[in-house]
């Protein structure tokens, strides 16, 4: 895809999430600081422009930074305050630099949600120790190193926080992407062990599982997978992103203050029934395969 069609599918998409309509009041995080990693495309953009419609400062990061600098030209559009920075979190000095910016522009942060992530679909068993390692980095250890750099800093304050983790489902297989089900399993875990941590630090840690959202991250699958997509819930059609940012807010918001160490499922019913094959379907499972 050029730059310029890139660009117009930004537009498009950015105003139909800000235009969506929301079940909060339009104040409910004023004087608030949310941090969004993985902002600039996707479920990210949903949930940061979200938080920015309801009176947040919003600050997002990732790797890319013409996505970042689409997001922070949309927000002016709309004269509300976001922030964006080139950052690699897997990196922890930049996450270090990411937090000080923050606090140097908005104050101390009161919102984590780490969104940022990534996979390709292959079987396992082909996969290479560069390609494993590139999203367990990325996956899991990213999503630590922005978790421990929050926590150590409301802690030296004295201040509550919010983390929120979008995740994979992780309690089926989802073939073709192992990795990135190993490295969600593995944020899960930190979170059912670091709730329990740090809720004498006044922090609550939860997870958010989507499902299959309709993105342009679904690109990155082939088309024989994207095909069979629909059947990977009982209702039979991919989430939008605006319904996982509405979820992402509800655990952020006052009315979740009780809610620590969950996973909150928005997935169309996927881990009940349904099926997803993110490389395709191999022969040996098709409705056919015995005759």
């Amino acid at each position: 895809m050029n730059t310029e069609a890139a660009a117009d599918d930004f537009q498009k998409f950015a105003e139909q999430i800000w235009l969506a309509p929301t079940a909060f009041r339009d104040d409910l995080f004023d004087g608030k600081t949310v941090l969004v990693t993985g902002g600039g495309s996707g479920i990210g953009l949903a949930i940061a422009l979200l938080f920015a419609k309801l009176n947040a400062n919003v600050a997002i990061c990732g790797r890319n930074a013409e996505k970042l600098g689409r997001v922070e030209k949309f927000a002016e559009t709309q004269k509300v305050r976001l922030l964006a920075q080139q950052t690699d979190i897997r990196e922890p000095e930049e996450i270090s630099h990411l937090f000080d910016r923050m606090e140097s522009e908005f104050g101390p942060v009161d919102v984590l949600v780490n969104n940022a992530g990534g996979q390709f679909p292959k079987p396992a068993i082909d996969f290479s120790v560069k390609g494993w390692n590139a999203v367990i980095n990325n996956n899991l250890n990213g999503t630590w190193y922005m978790m421990q750099e929050a926590a150590r800093r409301w802690s030296a304050a004295k201040r509550p926080g919010t983390i929120i983790n979008i995740v994979a489902p992780t309690e089926r297989g989802m073939p073709g992407v192992a990795h990135t089900v190993a490295a969600r399993a593995g944020v899960i875990g930190l979170m059912n062990t670091i709730a329990v941590e740090w809720a004498p630090l006044n922090i609550r840690v939860n997870c958010l599982s989507p499902g299959l959202v309709a993105t342009s991250g679904l690109e990155v699958y082939p088309p024989e997978a994207r095909k069979e997509f629909p059947k990977a819930n009982p209702m039979k059609r991919p989430g939008t992103a605006t319904e996982i940012s509405e979820a992402c807010v509800f655990l952020a918001s006052p009315s979740a203050s009780f809610i620590t160490g969950e996973v909150l499922h928005a997935d169309g019913g996927y881990r009940q029934w349904g099926e997803l094959w993110t490389a395709g379907r191999p022969d040996y499972f098709r409705d056919d395969s015995a005759e």
